[in-house]
């Protein structure tokens, strides 16, 4: 499977070599990635799972019967999460008792009708766990390669497609030669900041001295 991928010509000169090791080295990176992700929707899967052993029955059957993916099956799980175990098994029976129902169904539409049962069952339950959400909303910063950076704002849903859409507005009415994306990003520094996104980020550099430094 990998021989191909794997394979090295020991006739190749430096260049191609060195050019070699730089496509593994991405390539290595890029699996590590994908090794990150597919370890984290197992441990998610296999969450599911156990709580569809001993409280969703039918859920576990459709799964079983390949109705409902491993991801689909913790959509479902994840909806009910806020309900009691009655509640559960009552949602369980309702969205995934006849499994024939849900095949053809997208990610979307299992995690709506799930969600929709759940309102139903228990109101306040669910509307608790999204006030508890929000009391999450949160903004992060982590680098990215080049000088970048993802600043990233878990927001509640309404504020978040509002600022989206505010930002794509200005991209539609700007005609300066910018993609939209440059447009959405220098807009968002000039409305975070006050300052236009041309204008250099004045940096301080603070420097506590004692007085034996100073003399």
């Amino acid at each position: 499977m990998f021989e191909d991928v794997l394979a090295i010509d020991p006739a190749a000169d430096e260049r191609a070599l060195i050019a070699r090791i730089d496509a593994l080295e991405r390539l290595k990176s890029a699996a590590a990635a994908a090794q990150a992700r597919a370890a984290a929707a197992f441990a998610s899967a296999r969450r599911a799972d156990a709580k569809a052993v001993h409280e969703m029955p039918h859920t576990l059957a459709a799964l079983q019967s390949g109705a409902l993916s491993e991801w689909r099956a913790t959509l479902i799980v994840r909806e009910s999460a806020c309900l009691s175990l009655a509640d559960r098994r009552t949602l369980d029976a309702e969205l995934c008792a006849d499994a024939r129902r849900l095949i053809g169904l997208g990610d979307g539409r299992i995690a709506a009708e799930a969600r929709a049962i759940a309102y139903r069952l228990d109101p306040r339950a669910v509307v608790d766990r999204a006030v508890r959400a929000e009391g999450e909303r949160t903004v992060t910063i982590r680098p990215a390669p080049d000088c970048m950076t993802y600043l990233t704002a878990l927001l509640p849903m309404a504020q978040g497609v509002s600022v989206y859409a505010a930002l794509t507005r200005a991209a539609d009415g700007c005609g300066d030669g910018r993609a939209r994306g440059q447009v959405m990003a220098d807009t968002l520094i000039e409305r975070v900041t006050g300052r236009a996104a041309s204008v250099a980020t004045p940096i301080g550099v603070h420097l506590v001295l004692s007085d034996e430094t100073l003399l």
